[in-house]
């Protein structure tokens, strides 16, 4: 280390305290890389690598950099990536310092903590999430740090933590650094996967140390002060994401000013299989946001409503009076006129929560301070239109409006119309707003006319009108005179550098201006920065105000939305009750519908309850319909009980606690687990934790293994739901084994429906509709063919159907699925006997059967032989 450069020692040294982020080392105007850090930098960010003085054992010191007032966009590449960028700043002045300037990291930014608006998705939060135990509890604490939002819950055991970490798709995940060895991390797989996870020392989980924490963010004597009592698993992992927070951004974030706790029962309960299978917020096939519920609902004009209304669909509500105050507000903001005045003002309002959490974080720009103050210029006028409403939600909302009239005045005043983005080099402040910044602007600009003025004069007592004063930052102010004019130089002109072809000079009243301009210049731009940062002190301060504001506007922008929609879509307001009926009339599938599909959408009833069709056995072909209705039921469950309206004609929905699906089949390759592992499992989560008050959505269970196999599972399946009480949850059971139609013989409650189809000339028509009875056919083949496999493979499988539904034996003991009319082996006729008939047959066959060891089902297949010998 000592043959090492002062600079590169100092670096080493900081380095050595971030081992596992990039650090960007400021030198100059670049944030400069070294080493391993450049390396993988050039190769992320696709830029030249390079090198530098030799090390101490000769080798070149890899080397490469970006610009420090452009590094967003390569931070926010990194991020994308996964790495953690560790921002290392000059502290002093290089102008005051001798030898190296004092270097500090001043934050790092990771995938879960980041706030620029270059690294992050308008509608989407970005959130850390930390895990952490205490005996049986897992608690789940998770902060969007661009935004102040912070929650903690707590679950039971590790499968229920992973389901709530799913729902809330962190970036970036905390565990304690013990997860390592006692094998916690392999239960949490299932969440972690891609996302980078960051391992946390054992003794941040501490109770004690937590409760310090929670003094030191929030200011209150304990955790209970937030409602936090009963989470004792959740404070720990909240203390963890704060002690974290801390370390990283070298400071307290103001605007993380408080956290909600909840449990997950007060809400209508989706595991992650049910998010995935109903298509909440992303597509199966794609992932992609266009194409599922959110994507459909989704009419907000303000990026902290779009993140809310996502809120409200992964949280449905089952608290009866706060669901009527949202279908409440919305039907009142379906007229046009008053909708579009909302929606109007809403649309010039920016994302007032990632401003605030930029503001209170230092890294604001005046940009954003503008963008703050137009924000809330538009409330009064927003606040005049919604006087009119009387619903209670929006008039709650009004009297949580905080126009901050204050902060409008103080940047009115304080930050010109169109700032310039660097915080730097002035021309931030406005005229009249400090009095030392106007007297040095007037200095300044009569400085500058007073050259204008002496090179006049000059030109005038010397008689060389060729004479101009220019300057440049190594000189300063100087008077440049041709060689050909240099006869006519007065006596007071002091040479200062001779060129080519002029010389040049400068004078002591040149000289006094100079430091006069030069120096109130300098005095302007140390100025104007420090009266910025002197107001966005000042308008921090306020971030509860701002938050509570913004927290409002957003919830107001959703409603709007929610109005918008049900009057675009023809939505009606649900009923939801107590009762345990689920009774949906023309009801539609709101994504398919508003799809170009080339078909009418039709729509279709359903009653589910608990005394007589508490499950619809739904069978039909593939293709026909069954996922779309069974799917389109649970949606227009979960879009009532958010608030919003729904696509049916009318619809009651007793309120539901939870929503379960079965739905289609996929490996689980990472975890070991078959297509039918994957099934069984997420039918035996079902059957333990269904009540009476859920909805089952089956489709296809039992038919990732054998038929015999299926069928039963399937059977045993339906007849538990509907046999145990606890468990007799409204269900919808979608299969292709008609073998379990019978089961509404047997199961009072348990009632047939299908998916109604017609043949045409050997074609299969889809008519959509669900209708009483079992279905007769599966119309497989059919659908195969009309998925354009050969024509020879299905005329093969319809003479192998024929043949399985006459018998798995033909008379002579051949498996029937084997056999082919066409290409079956000619058949002698057995010769005639004069004493002998099929009696003897009879007879001799069954001499020749061993009964001790013939199954039952083999001694059913022989007796059907033997009848049809007879």
């Amino acid at each position: 280390m000592s043959e090492l450069t002062p600079m590169m020692r100092q670096y080493l040294e900081i380095k050595a305290d971030h081992p596992d982020s990039i650090l960007f080392f400021r030198l100059g105007d670049f944030y400069e890389m070294f080493l391993d850090d450049a390396v993988k930098a050039s190769r992320i960010l696709d830029i030249t690598l390079t090198s530098r003085n030799k090390n101490s054992d000769g080798a070149d010191v890899p080397l490469c950099g970006v610009p420090y007032h452009s590094a967003n966009p390569y931070i926010a590449k990194l991020i994308e990536a996964g790495e953690k960028v560790a921002i290392c700043e000059q502290v002093e002045d290089p102008k005051s310092v001798k030898g190296i300037v004092r270097r500090e990291v001043v934050r790092v930014v990771t995938p879960g903590l980041v706030v620029d608006a270059d690294c992050l998705s308008p509608k989407e939060n970005n959130y850390i999430l930390s895990f952490a135990t205490s005996g049986e509890a897992w608690g789940v604490a998770y902060l969007d740090l661009s935004t102040g939002e912070f929650r903690l819950t707590e679950l039971e055991g590790s499968s229920g933590a992973c389901a709530e970490a799913a729902c809330v798709s962190p970036r970036e995940i905390l565990v304690p650094a013990v997860f390592r060895e006692n094998g916690s991390l392999a239960s949490l797989s299932s969440v972690t996967g891609e996302r980078i996870v960051t391992f946390v020392d054992d003794w941040v989980y501490d109770a004690d140390y937590a409760g310090r924490v929670f003094r030191n963010q929030f200011g209150v004597e304990s955790p209970d002060a937030l409602g936090c009592e009963g989470f004792p698993a959740g404070v720990l992992a909240a203390a963890a994401v704060l002690h974290y927070l801390e370390e990283t951004q070298k400071g307290k974030a103001a605007h993380v000013s408080t956290i909600t706790p909840y449990k997950t029962r007060e809400f209508l309960v989706l595991d992650e299989t049910a998010r995935r299978n109903l298509e909440l917020t992303a597509t199966m096939s794609e992932g992609k946001r266009r194409g599922s519920l959110l994507g459909l609902m989704d009419r907000t004009v303000t990026a902290m409503g779009g993140r809310k209304l996502k809120q409200w669909i992964n949280y449905p509500l089952i608290s009866l009076s706060h669901i009527k105050e949202r279908q409440d507000a919305v039907e009142e903001l379906l007229p046009a006129g008053l909708r579009g005045e909302i929606v109007g003002q809403l649309t010039g309002v920016y994302d007032l929560e990632r401003l605030n959490g930029r503001i209170s974080l230092a890294s604001a720009s005046a940009k954003d301070l503008v963008a703050l103050r137009e924000s809330l210029q538009r409330i009064p006028s927003l606040l005049d239109v919604l006087t009119s409403m009387s619903c209670a939600l929006v008039r709650s909302l009004v009297d949580g409006i905080d126009p901050l009239t204050d902060l409008v005045d103080l940047i009115g005043r304080g930050i010109v119309e169109n700032p310039p983005f660097s915080l730097r080099d002035g021309g931030i402040i406005a005229d009249g707003y400090h009095a030392e910044l106007d007297d040095l602007r007037s200095i300044s600009r009569e400085g500058k006319g007073y050259i204008a003025r002496l090179e006049a004069k000059e030109r005038e007592r010397t008689g060389i009108t060729s004479l101009k004063i220019r300057y440049n930052k190594v000189f300063g102010y100087y008077i440049e005179v041709t060689r050909a004019n240099l006869a006519g130089i007065p006596s007071d002109y002091i040479r200062k550098q001779t060129l080519a072809n002029a010389e040049r000079y400068i004078t002591p009243e040149l000289k006094e201006y100079e430091e006069k301009v030069l120096g109130a210049e300098e005095r302007i731009t140390e100025l104007e920065y420090a009266l910025f940062q002197e107001m966005r002190v000042t308008v921090a301060a306020q971030s509860e105000r701002i938050a509570r504001t913004a927290d409002r506007l957003a919830t107001l922008d959703v409603l709007a939305s929610l109005a918008e929609l049900a009057h675009e879509r023809g939505y009606n307001r649900p009923v939801v009750d107590e009762g345990d009926a689920i009774a949906i009339t023309d009801g539609r599938h709101p994504v398919i519908e508003a799809m170009s599909l080339g078909e009418r959408f039709v729509p279709n009833d359903v009653l589910l309850d608990g005394s007589e069709n508490q499950l619809l056995m739904i069978t039909g072909p593939n293709m026909a319909g069954k996922s779309t209705f069974m799917r389109q039921v649970a949606l227009i469950v979960l879009m009532s009980q958010m608030g919003s309206f729904v696509p049916a004609g009318e619809a009651r929905i007793g309120v539901v606690d939870r929503i379960f699906t079965r739905v289609g089949a996929a490996d689980n390759l990472a975890r070991g687990q078959s297509t039918f592992m994957v099934e069984m499992t997420e039918a035996a989560q079902i059957l333990r934790e269904a009540t009476s008050r859920s909805l089952v959505v089956l489709d296809e269970i039992g038919r990732g293994t054998s038929t015999f196999d299926g069928v039963s599972i399937a059977w045993a399946v339906a007849e538990y739901l509907h046999d145990r009480p606890d468990h007799a949850a409204r269900t919808l059971f979608a299969t292709h084994y008609h073998e379990l139609t019978e089961l509404a013989v047997t199961r009072g409650r348990i009632k047939n429906f299908n998916i109604a189809v017609r043949e045409w000339n050997d074609q299969i028509i889809f008519l959509r509709k669900i209708v009483p009875g079992g279905a007769s056919h599966s119309y497989g083949i059919q659908v195969a063919r009309l998925a354009g496999l050969p024509l020879t493979v299905i005329e093969r499988a319809r003479e192998i159907l024929q043949n399985l539904e006459k018998g798995e034996f033909s008379a002579e003991g051949i498996p029937r699925i084997a056999g082919s009319r066409k290409n079956a082996a000619p058949k002698h006729s057995p010769q005639l006997s004069l004493f002998g008939g099929e009696g003897d047959r009879v007879v001799e066959r069954l001499k020749e059967l061993n009964l001790s060891v013939m199954t039952p089902l083999e001694a059913l297949n022989v007796l059907d032989e033997l009848k049809r010998m007879v």
